[in-house]
């Protein structure tokens, strides 16, 4: 039936066949063996089927959705600052709002309070921290001063 369904429709012929290094198979039940022969395929697509197993659990969707709500922030000011308009003056205060939110988020999924300890948030703020030490210059500083807020 799944097979009938591919090769009767030209778009997902052509996208199993890029994803794909194998051929459809159609045993015939009454071919010697016919069982044999789609176990043998079934082992050789083991590691396809893992694939599906991993799309269709709910605890991988849910660390997915953990992964976008702690990077979010930093997509968001990073799209913020890569833009043709003035944004040189508020690096700083985007800087430290997004660092807020993805401390925030990290602790809330974590459920502990500000105060706790927390060993997956000091590697990110590590990093984070490496990568604000490479990029930041006195320029900012100085936009961020004469900015008349």
């Amino acid at each position: 039936m799944i097979r009938n369904f591919i090769m009767g429709h030209s778009m997902r012929l052509a996208m199993f066949n890029d994803f794909s290094k194998f051929k459809l198979l159609a045993v015939a039940d009454t071919r010697f063996a016919s069982m044999i022969v789609m176990l043998k395929r079934f082992k050789l697509i083991n590691l396809q089927l893992a694939v599906k197993e991993k799309l269709l659990d709910d605890t991988w969707w849910a660390l997915v959705d953990y992964i976008l709500t702690f990077t979010d922030p930093i997509y968001t000011m990073l799209r913020f600052c890569d833009t043709d308009k003035p944004c040189f003056h508020s690096v700083y205060e985007i800087w430290d709002d997004m660092i807020l939110q993805v401390k925030k988020s990290i602790f809330a999924h974590e459920r502990k309070l500000d105060f706790e300890e927390s060993n997956f948030w000091n590697v990110v703020r590590v990093v984070l921290e490496d990568r604000w030490s490479k990029s930041n210059n006195p320029l900012h500083c100085l936009a961020h001063s004469l900015n008349p807020k």
